[in-house]
């Protein structure tokens, strides 16, 4: 699984679940979210939105964007994953243009969208021309009542777009602030400020975080040693490891797994993300 840029261009997916503290990373589909439960941060270029129980929102392709939630209130949030060449009639401007806000207040959203929203989480298998259908009507609402930018204007400049792709290539290895503005060509004054204003937090949260997704995604879909998992996430020891996981999950890697599996065979949804 690949952290930062991940390839989600699986038609329509679908998920509702429980959002974590997420690094920054970018992808192929349009993003939707519709918070149910709770509260969250969602973080775009270098802007960061809160929203609220019934609010919505939309990322749109190869945007950086990331998510945090602070305080110990429950949420959960409905993610649709969209394959933006399903909709040709928007396909160029998905590609060109970004909303300037990309979240709508529970009180601007409109009853179409919800009820688009709720439809497409509750299905398991549904007509693939009504589903098309109420894709659209969302996407028609937010090219109607969002305004647009220039998507090279919302906080994803060269050395942001970089600095996501070169730890998502070398968070494996032992990499250094310093290393990494020496291979970027920049200062490493300029990335430290850069992570702080754009990925709000350091250097080491921001690789640890990526290790963190890398980490989760083997214990959910291997049989690896949480030995081996460690050093393939690049941690130099268990300990770390067991201590920058208990941090933001709460429980360590091993307690995760075991839920991982008590969960899989009850068929109950995960933690992820």
């Amino acid at each position: 699984m690949l952290l930062v840029y991940e390839n989600r261009t699986d038609g329509i997916v679908v998920e509702w679940k429980k959002t974590v503290h997420f690094p920054p990373h970018l992808h192929e589909a349009i993003e939707v979210l519709y918070v149910t439960d709770g509260n969250i941060e969602l973080g775009v270029g270098q802007e960061l939105y809160h929203m609220d129980e019934g609010d919505f929102a939309i990322v749109f392709p190869n945007v950086i964007h990331h998510y945090q939630v602070f305080g110990e209130k429950e949420n959960k949030v409905i993610y649709l994953y969209l394959d933006p060449t399903l909709f040709p009639s928007y396909y160029k401007e998905l590609q060109i243009y970004s909303p300037k806000n990309p979240v709508v207040k529970k009180e601007q959203v409109h009853p179409d969208v919800v009820n688009a929203i709720k439809y497409l989480a509750g299905i398991t298998e549904g007509n693939p021309m009504l589903i098309q259908a109420y894709v659209q009507m969302i996407l028609a609402h937010v090219f109607a009542e969002m305004p647009m930018v220039d998507k090279s204007t919302v906080g994803s400049d060269d050395l942001i777009y970089n600095a996501v792709e070169y730890v998502a290539k070398n968070f494996r290895e032992k990499i250094s602030l310093e290393k990494m503005a020496y291979d970027l060509c920049v200062s490493k004054y300029v990335l430290s400020r850069m992570f702080a204003k754009t990925f709000h937090c350091n250097f080491s949260k921001y690789v640890n975080g990526v290790r963190l997704n890398y980490a989760v995604a083997a214990l959910e879909n291997t049989m690896d040693s949480i030995t081996n998992i460690c050093l393939d996430c690049g941690f130099e020891s268990q300990r770390t490891f067991n201590h920058v996981f208990k941090d933001r999950y709460k429980i360590t890697p091993r307690e995760y797994r075991k839920r991982m599996e008590h969960n899989n065979r009850n068929g109950s949804l995960g933690v992820r993300r």
